[in-house]
């Protein structure tokens, strides 16, 4: 079987995107900035901010997590109770036994406009002390050193907000499939060092599994009253800032925390559907993304198929793609990159369901609906 002219024009062109795409994950991952353990004390007071609702089963691992921090000379830990309907309230209040720097604080009902998660972080801010805030998911686990080198990378940089993206822990095959294109999509497309210093809010990328903020940035910009009705917060946070006037960065985390984010392909398909209908901005924009996307990593591997040497290139190209980004955020590599045409046409599936969903007003998160 032989391609036809059309056919191989799309193959080249889209070797070509895989291949530019591959240098530039290269190059991004010399310039990720990674927060590495100090041999100094953080001196300023940090307020560590743990949103929570339904998590009596990774609270405890989290608050452990927290109770070990080294190199903080003052921190405050702070978990709300989003209206939990399971043991979260207990797990804090034996956290708070074993640490007095643990503070549990009730959630106020949902006002109208606002989503639960901004609503959550919105209160934790609101208490806080710190000259820097620091928010973590409660299934987040952290080394001992992992809020201090975090806290000192954002100070080092200059920066107003840095996310160092957790390790993916990734087990069943849907989680290995999709996962890994979380740090792979910003680190193969944002160009990193323009976009700390770029006030352009589509060149954002955080992760609100762990994020720090300097506090008067974050109030400057509006703190998530800015971003009360997003489901990607996290990114919202970074735009804000920096149309207030302010600067930010996803890092790679892998060395200081890690995170199991969804268990299942059930857990998966609902997770990313509730947001993907945002991340693109448009229907028509998240079309020509993932047009884009399958022209670089679906259609040359299926050319390689037909024995298309040029499209043999632009799979192998994608495959290097994956492998760069997997070994720079410390996700798993073999075999799981030569499937990741396979992870391209899932994520695809994903966005559509998530524009569906959206447009029949049936997608929800922990209980809650999207609107």
């Amino acid at each position: 079987m032989t391609l036809t002219r059309a056919g191989r024009v799309l193959t080249l062109a889209g070797t070509a995107l895989a291949t530019a795409l591959t240098a530039h994950t290269v190059l991004n991952s010399r310039y990720l900035r990674r927060p590495l353990p100090v041999d100094t004390t953080v001196c300023e007071r940090v307020s560590i901010l743990v949103p929570a609702r339904n998590e009596a089963s990774t609270l405890p691992t989290l608050l452990a997590c927290l109770r070990a921090q080294r190199g903080l000379a003052e921190a405050e830990i702070i978990v709300l109770d989003d209206a939990s309907t399971d043991g979260t309230r207990d797990a804090v209040l034996a956290g708070q036994a074993a640490d007095h720097r643990v503070r549990l604080i009730p959630g106020k009902p949902l006002p109208a406009g606002w989503l639960g998660k901004p609503h959550a972080c919105h209160q934790l801010a609101q208490v806080a002390t710190g000259s820097v805030l620091v928010f973590v998911d409660a299934d987040v686990v952290l080394t001992p050193h992992a809020i201090a080198a975090t806290v000192s990378l954002l100070r080092a940089s200059g920066l107003d907000l840095i996310s160092p993206y957790p390790r993916q822990v990734t087990i069943t095959p849907a989680e290995r499939l999709l996962q890994p294109l979380l740090q792979w999509s910003w680190l193969t497309t944002l160009p990193l060092r323009a976009a700390e210093g770029s006030s352009r809010p589509s060149l954002s990328a955080a992760n609100g599994q762990l994020i720090a903020i300097d506090s008067t940035a974050y109030r400057t910009a509006g703190g998530h009253s800015a971003v009360r009705s997003q489901v990607l917060e996290d990114i919202g946070l970074l735009r804000a800032v920096k149309t207030a006037g302010g600067r930010g960065a996803p890092a790679d985390g892998s060395h200081i925390a890690s995170c199991r984010m969804y268990r299942s392909w059930p857990e998966i398909r609902q997770g990313y559907t509730k947001s993907l209908w945002e991340a693109f901005g448009t229907r028509p924009g998240a079309a020509a993304t993932m047009a884009a996307l399958a022209l670089a990593y679906v259609v040359p591997p299926l050319a390689a198929l037909t024995g298309s040497r040029v499209g043999l290139t632009g799979y192998l190209a994608g495959v290097a793609g994956r492998v760069v980004s997997g070994r720079a955020t410390g996700a798993r590599v073999w075999p799981d990159a030569l499937a990741h045409p396979a992870s391209i046409v899932a994520a695809g599936w994903l966005t559509w369901l998530s524009w569906h969903g959206k447009r029949r007003g049936t997608l929800s998160w922990k209980g809650r609906p999207i609107r």
